[in-house]
This record gives C-alpha cells, sequence and structure tokens, in this order.
C-alpha cells in the first residue's frame, strides 16, 4: 500500500491586502509588507529569513509571532502558532474581507452625488 497522502487543504481563507510591517528576528528588524494574510499565517515581501526560524510581527503597536515556513530572497512565508482572533492585524484582515465583498460600481454609485451634471441642475 502507498502510504501517500493528498495535501491537505487549508484552514484559512486567504486574503490579499496591502499591510506595511516590521519583522523582528533573532538579530535584526525588517520592514516589509504583508500582501496575504489569513487567521492562520502571511506572506511577507520585502522580508525574508531562513526557513523555520522563528519571528516576531509589530504592527499597530501589537506583536503576533510567526514561524516562517519557507523563504525567498525578497520575501517569506509565515503561520502563525497562534490563529489570529483578535488585535491590529485581526482587525485589518476582517476589513480587507469586508471591502473585497463590496462591488467596485456600489463604491462608485455610494459616492455620486444625487444632483444631475456638475452644478448640481435637476
Amino acid at each position: 500500500m502507498d502510504n501517500f497522502r493528498p495535501p491537505a487543504a487549508r484552514g484559512h481563507k486567504r486574503t490579499a491586502v496591502a499591510i506595511d510591517v516590521t519583522v523582528n528576528g533573532v538579530l535584526n528588524f525588517v520592514d516589509g509588507r504583508i500582501t496575504d494574510l489569513s487567521e492562520g499565517g502571511a506572506r511577507i515581501d520585502g522580508a525574508s529569513m531562513p526557513a523555520r526560524s522563528r519571528c516576531e510581527i509589530h504592527y499597530g503597536g501589537q506583536v503576533t509571532y510567526a514561524v516562517v515556513m519557507w523563504s525567498e530572497y525578497d520575501r517569506m512565508g509565515v503561520r502563525f502558532p497562534y490563529e489570529l482572533t483578535h488585535g491590529p492585524l485581526y482587525t485589518a484582515l476582517k476589513r480587507a474581507r469586508t471591502a473585497s465583498m463590496v462591488q467596485p460600481a456600489q463604491i462608485f454609485m455610494s459616492q455620486r452625488p444625487s444632483a444631475f451634471g456638475r452644478r448640481g441642475l435637476s
């Protein structure tokens, strides 16, 4: 029998974001930008640390602990040992999910004046 198991599906929905953070490794602080976020982890562009290393993500006056799962020259993927359930990073995730659910046409219509023309003629 073959013991191969297909990879498990991700437990959390990933959301595209643009959140500037500071990542604290063992010896240095590096500025980066979270571009993909979920309750279980994030992709951080502009920062890179060795795989399997531990780091801290500083955002909004709060620290979120993470473990580097993969790393490339200018980006890395991290997993949170404790799921995001509160705090500034969780609030930013919820805000991004809410904004992505609003259709662009609805945003345009909500900012449109109710009068006709530039001078407001009706």
